[in-house]
């Protein structure tokens, strides 16, 4: 079945995002893909799909954007059947020790990668609950946001957005428990060769992104199972 898929942060073509973006157009699925500024990699995907891709202009960070896009998506279509939350920032000093990290930057990074999460799922809900089928939310998180695997001494600023956005996962979870039309989840995507210094990593984006695809349709009316997973479906410590 045909699905309306909205997806954040899909502008870089190496990247997770821009890998769903066309696992789901080759899937046959209408897609939304949404950026805070132009991609030209998307705009040559956009000439392959040109009737089932739909670029969003959206500033996750800003609620007025947010509401702006979803008043315009919900002009092309009639709902939405997936949606997911894979834009993220982190501040310069992410790789940066205690004593050198400027804790200012701190608070953007979860204006973004936290509360912009939650801004999508604010503006976009009428839509999902419209959908024909359980809609399903996929919140892209990752084990820097696991508290009980913790094992670095940097990356405060992405750990405490990632935890931040588990619980909100659970939280909503908690909302949706007894709605058969919304689920939601949090997923630890892997380490993936999304760029040059991640040439090392075991996952390529492109394959992986159909993997990841396949998870989340088998998830999608399951609310027995984890909240929290890995790419592979297993259940990851919070």
């Amino acid at each position: 079945m045909k699905q309306y898929v909205l997806i954040t942060g899909t502008g870089r073509e190496m990247a997770l995002g821009f890998n769903f973006v066309r696992r789901y157009l080759e899937h046959g699925d209408h897609v939304f893909a949404c950026i805070r500024k132009p991609s030209e990699a998307l705009e040559k995907l956009r000439q392959a799909y040109p009737d089932t891709l739909t670029i969003l202009t959206m500033d996750i960070g800003d609620t007025a954007s947010v509401a702006a896009a979803a008043k315009e998506a919900a002009k092309l279509v009639p709902h939405l059947d997936l949606l997911i939350n894979n834009a993220v920032t982190t501040s310069p000093d992410t790789n940066k020790e205690l004593e050198d990290f400027n804790l200012d930057s701190i608070c953007p990074a979860f204006n973004v990668a936290t509360v912009g999460a939650l801004r999508v799922i604010k503006a976009f809900l009428p839509m999902l609950r419209r959908s024909q089928t359980t809609a399903l939310i996929v919140n892209i998180s990752s084990e820097a946001g696991s508290i009980g695997a913790c094992y670095r001494s940097t990356y405060i600023d992405y750990g405490m957005a990632k935890a931040a956005l588990n619980m909100a996962t659970k939280t909503l979870h908690n909302k949706f428990k007894d709605d058969p039309g919304i689920n939601i989840l949090c997923v630890h995507p892997g380490w993936m060769r999304t760029n040059e210094g991640n040439a090392k990593a075991p996952l390529e984006p492109y394959k992986h992104a159909e993997n990841m695809r396949l998870l989340f349709e088998a998830r999608r009316a399951d609310k027995e199972g984890p909240v929290f997973i890995t790419y592979e479906g297993k259940p990851y410590p919070w």
